[in-house]
């Protein structure tokens, strides 16, 4: 069972680490408050930008530094991320991940080879569904420890 956390707690690591590189940095966000009648103006002008985005045209005007986009939806297969999505949906993955949690915090999981090589298949299938999710994004699933 220790081998099977300590999977989970790499991916977890290699994921989260990648995530944490190459992030610009940008300084602290500005908080600013309006009245309602302010606010409704603002709305009111902005069409259909972006609120953040009229409020910077307006104190700037021509001088307004572009903001980075990526112009790309982070989606890069859709149809791939709505099968994952309806599968997942339509599993029973989390009620029965909460349910083994339950049953090992009370010590009521009888742990045979048996039920180990069942959880083995279930942590085989997660990853796979990760790896999914992840192409479906446009990421790279990085290696499998």
């Amino acid at each position: 069972m220790s081998t099977l956390h300590h999977n989970f707690n790499d991916i977890a690591n290699i994921t989260s680490a990648k995530d944490k590189v190459d992030k610009p940095k940008y300084p602290p966000p500005f908080s600013i408050r309006f009245t309602f009648e302010e606010r409704a103006k603002l709305d009111a002008e902005r069409g259909r930008s972006a609120l953040s985005a009229h409020i910077r045209e307006c104190l700037f005007g021509d001088d307004v530094a572009p903001r980075r986009k990526s112009g790309n939806s982070p989606v890069k297969d859709g149809e791939a991320l709505g099968r994952l999505l309806g599968a997942l949906g339509g599993s029973r993955l989390s009620n029965n991940l909460n349910q083994l949690a339950k049953a090992v915090n009370t010590g009521s999981l009888p742990v045979s080879p048996e039920t180990e090589a069942d959880i083995a298949a279930a942590c085989e299938e997660v990853k796979a569904l990760r790896t999914d999710l992840l192409r479906a994004l446009g990421k790279s699933p990085g290696a499998s420890p």
